[in-house]
């Protein structure tokens, strides 16, 4: 099947008239189900329960035809992209996983980064909706994000090795491993993720 060339416009979240949330939840929920499971296996409950949650200023969208096809984030590791909130949490989740989910989450999703280095910028939360994927979608948004922010360098944490087209995507992109964590034996097992990969972008590397 041919694929449709789609042209994207890449902008800033909060400065367009869409539904952003709305839709940037529907990829999130589609693109997480995976982890996000034992909340719930229902993507639109999962989408409506964490539509409240991305800071749109730290976001950068892919609009084709008044659909968001894609977006990702860069913070300058001390700010936060994502922002959870019990109360919508338990709203859609039900009160015992809204609030489990507010207690865990926060700890993944806003934990501050340690001795983040300085003049680096943080990509994450990167997603394209299921109808764009092989477009470019994500690659557009990442260039965008380093052509456009004054970052020296780039990071991108965490990233699961069984995530094979994610980590061909940033390698074509020039970003290398610089760090592996491995995963407790228990959580590998259940999810058959071994490393999370911590990938750099040095913007003037070879000058």
């Amino acid at each position: 099947m041919q694929l449709k060339d789609y042209k994207f416009t890449i902008v800033k979240a909060k400065k367009t008239d869409l539904d952003v949330r709305g839709q940037m939840a529907e990829i999130f929920a589609e693109g997480y189900t995976q982890w996000l499971g034992y909340f719930s296996k229902d993507r639109n409950i999962i989408a409506k329960a964490f539509s409240h949650m991305f800071i749109l200023d730290q976001f950068y969208v892919a609009i084709t035809d008044g659909e968001i096809a894609g977006f990702a984030a860069c913070t300058d590791g001390k700010k936060i992209s994502v922002r959870l909130n019990k109360k919508e949490l338990r709203k859609h989740l039900g009160f015992f996983k809204g609030s489990m989910a507010g207690i865990f989450l926060k700890t993944e999703f806003e934990a501050p980064y340690e001795n983040f280095p300085p003049n680096t910028g943080s990509i994450e939360f990167v997603g394209t909706a299921p109808k764009f994927r092989g477009q470019g979608v994500a690659s557009q948004i990442i260039q965008h994000i380093i052509e456009n922010t004054p970052y020296n360098d780039y990071v991108i944490e965490e990233v699961a090795d069984t995530n094979i087209p994610a980590m061909r995507l940033y390698e074509k992109l020039g970003f290398e491993e610089y760090r592996r964590k491995p995963m407790p034996k228990k959580l590998a097992k259940k999810n058959g993720i071994n490393n999370l990969l911590s990938l750099k972008y040095e913007k003037n590397k070879g000058i």
